[in-house]
């Protein structure tokens, strides 16, 4: 069963959900939200992923509606980069306490947790072991380096649907041109675009 933590006392800090293993070596998978949810709400498929890793849910620290969100947008899919480098110094600190240097760290983003992910890894691709990138896109225009082979070592897995209503189409082509194309990510761990109705 999932449990709800929330870590420090300052009101800064990241309310977070965990599932799987306790040990503080085994590798970490942090799961990012999408705008206007929150870490109970994406920690809940935990309990179908591997069993070994420890899986930790982050709250998203912008209140939004009745979830919560990674950055200030100027459209869908659209960070403020101001914002979008706000947030990602929080998680930064809150994951170099809980993840020191050695403790592999996978991070799975689902839509708006997707950009979030995405420019953690493109601003330091060495940080990670691998990201998934579920139904949204990378943080173009977003103040985030995308120089061409930045992140060559980084698996990626890409999910997305020609159904999604969401994310505008022209960030989902980039998103898969960009990272199947001049980053250099290894195509043999990139995933298929899946097709829903």
């Amino acid at each position: 069963m999932p449990s709800v933590i929330r870590c420090g006392t300052a009101q800064s800090d990241p309310v977070i959900s965990t599932f799987g293993s306790t040990d503080r070596d085994a590798p970490l998978v942090v799961l990012l939200h999408g705008r206007g949810c929150n870490d109970r709400d994406i920690i809940s498929i935990a309990p179908h992923l591997p069993v070994g890793p420890a899986y930790v849910a982050v709250r998203a620290p912008i209140a939004e509606g009745g979830g919560f969100a990674w950055f200030a947008n100027r459209g869908i899919g659209r960070p403020v980069a101001s914002s979008l480098e706000a947030t990602m110094a929080w998680f930064r600190a809150w994951l170099d306490e809980v993840a020191p240097d050695g403790r592999p760290v996978v991070l799975a983003g689902l839509s708006g947790g997707a950009a979030f992910a995405g420019g953690l890894v493109f601003a330091d691709p060495a940080r990670y072991a691998g990201a998934a990138i579920l139904y949204g896109t990378m943080p173009f225009d977003a103040g985030v380096p995308v120089d061409a082979g930045r992140s060559a070592h980084l698996p990626i897995f890409i999910a997305q649907g020609d159904g999604d209503r969401v994310i505008p189409a022209d960030l989902l082509a980039r998103t898969w041109e960009d990272v199947t194309g001049e980053s250099g990510v290894p195509l043999m761990l990139i995933a298929t675009q899946v097709v829903t109705d």
